[in-house]
């Protein structure tokens, strides 16, 4: 008997782990000294899809495809996809792919029945930038350590920005967008706002003023539009369409390819937006939404041990939420440890060794998979596109063997749809009267614009009364009467001082707002492990 048909051999203990009695997404077909053998496959139960997972690969392997076709299984499972589109090729999930021989024939040698099918979908941009629905923030739910990482500042100047959050959450100063930011920190290195820090520490100027140049810079690159109303509400990821299908989410990402830091960051704020916004929910049949966090290495590239204490600590319990996160990278190196402990599935496309540096993270790679009856690191330089080593947590948790795999068709259109289809989508969306206008409404710049003029001219006012009263005083000396008039003088003066100081520094606008506890306004915003202020749904 051959080694592929012994009940003995290691291809029959490997596809015996994938044995699944519940409901799976189908992957592939196991690949066994050099042979495809459609009769063992390879799955994903669909209750582990919480548990989070990795799919990495050399560029050209496949991964987008691995996507692709997980997307749709979870789609027609019922459960909500939402996928960070890079390069603009993932928007043809929504249109039925074409057929070919190079399909049929995948699809024979994997014992796929291949249909054409597209998945019902939702388009986003950041900002409204490129064909989306718009995807902005505030940057009063953004919050500082985020926008910290975004503007590239070191802990001590993340640490000052808090501070400026602080104070703009406990007086009622919303951030909506960059402008009002920059006024908030403008204002307390000013002459009026540097009292208003004294009692919890202060904001130095040259803090202050790498702030203010990274904001500028940040707002040369067309950041400003991603910061702003209507907000979205990321509960819109959580839909299914009306046929019960989960709503594949694409976030269209090619216009702003060239700000990864942004648009990496601004994933992990929708990240943490979701799991401040949803109850706890423990172990559920299938998930409730899945996040493919695409170019993942953007994300911890020059993070801080904060940022990084944060991501980690999200990852680890969004999963009592249902949802699951994918990551998305090269290389298994580019997630910090901590994160990548939590990983429990793991689609391997094929890893380069071009190179003594590629030599050394191809053998980290393998360190990182449970023992296995491949040689691995030979495996992992030899597999082609559309093939991957495959471990996955079965239905009670424990790791399944390593699965040498050679992964199914998407059943949808391998590429992008054409533009005027998109917008057409796009546009046609319920969401797009919601958020694709833009409101600017009033908010701190214009009421600390509004606080200034208000403070100027209470200044000239004060300044024009004391000039009057030492006109005044000075007529009444030339007429021989300048003990009596330096005491009416004296007494305005002592009497303006304590006024026009309570106008600047202790301004009416900041009293009122303090004093409107119990308004959403008046009290200090409750933020997240991220520092993103809690949704209030």
């Amino acid at each position: 008997m051959s080694e592929s048909t012994d009940p003995a051999s290691p291809a029959d203990r490997i596809a015996a782990g994938y044995a699944f009695t519940g409901p799976a997404l189908d992957l592939g077909a196991l690949l066994w000294d050099g042979t495809c053998l459609p009769d063992r496959q390879i799955r994903i139960p669909l209750a582990m899809l919480n548990r989070h997972g990795l799919v990495a690969g050399a560029t050209g392997t496949g991964k987008t495809k691995t996507l692709q076709l997980i997307a749709e299984q979870l789609s027609s499972a019922g459960v909500p996809v939402f996928l960070a589109d890079i390069k603009g090729d993932v928007s043809g999930i929504s249109a039925p792919g074409a057929p070919s021989d190079r399909t049929a024939q995948r699809a024979g040698e994997v014992g796929q029945d291949w249909r054409a099918g597209g998945c019902p979908a939702e388009f986003y941009a950041l900002g409204g930038i490129g064909t989306g629905v718009p995807l902005r923030a505030t940057v009063t739910d953004f919050g500082p350590v985020l926008m910290a990482k975004v503007l590239g500042l070191n802990r001590t100047q993340e640490q000052s920005l808090g501070l400026v959050f602080h104070y703009a959450d406990a007086k009622g100063l919303e951030l909506v967008d960059l402008k009002d930011l920059r006024a908030v920190v403008a204002f307390l290195v000013s002459d009026r706002g540097k009292a208003e820090l004294k009692g919890i520490g202060g904001l130095s100027s040259a803090t202050a003023g790498v702030i203010l140049r990274s904001l500028t810079a940040f707002e040369q690159q067309g950041a400003d539009a991603f910061f702003g109303e209507p907000e979205f509400d990321t509960a819109e990821f959580l839909r299914t369409a009306p046929d019960g299908r989960g709503l594949v989410s694409v976030l269209e990402l090619p216009a702003v390819q060239d700000r990864p830091q942004l648009f990496s960051t601004f994933l992990m704020w929708l990240l943490a937006d979701l799991y401040g916004g949803l109850p706890e929910a423990g172990d559920l049949d299938k998930p409730k939404l899945v996040f493919f966090f695409d170019e993942a290495h953007l994300l911890f590239s020059g993070a801080s041990k904060a940022f990084l204490e944060a991501v980690t600590q999200t990852v680890r319990l969004i999963r009592s939420k249902g949802i699951g996160v994918f990551f998305v990278t090269q290389s298994a190196k580019d997630v910090p440890a901590d994160v990548l402990g939590q990983l429990g599935n793991r689609v391997q496309h094929a890893q380069r060794a071009f190179t003594p540096d590629d030599a050394k993270a191809l053998r980290a790679t393998v360190r990182t998979f449970p023992r296995s009856e491949y040689d691995l690191e030979e495996l992992l330089t030899g597999l082609g596109t559309g093939e991957a080593v495959v471990t996955v947590l079965s239905e009670t948790g424990a790791p399944t063997p390593v699965a040498a795999t050679r992964l199914r068709a998407p059943q949808s259109l391998m590429g992008p749809v054409e533009a005027g289809a998109l917008e057409r989508t796009v546009k046609s969306s319920p969401l797009y009267g919601r958020y694709a206008q833009p409101v600017d409404r009033e908010s701190a710049y214009e009421r600390i614009g509004a606080e200034q003029a208000a403070a100027e001219a209470a200044a000239e006012a004060a300044a024009a009364e004391a000039e009057a009263a030492a006109e005044a005083a000075e007529q009444a000396e030339r007429a021989g009467t300048a003990g009596p008039a330096v005491g009416r003088r004296s007494t305005p003066k002592a009497e303006q001082e304590p006024s026009l100081a309570e106008q600047v520094v202790g301004s009416g606008l900041f009293r009122s707002l303090a004093r409107s506890i119990g308004t959403q306004l008046g009290r200090e915003i409750s933020r997240s492990l991220f520092g993103t202020a809690k949704r209030r749904r």
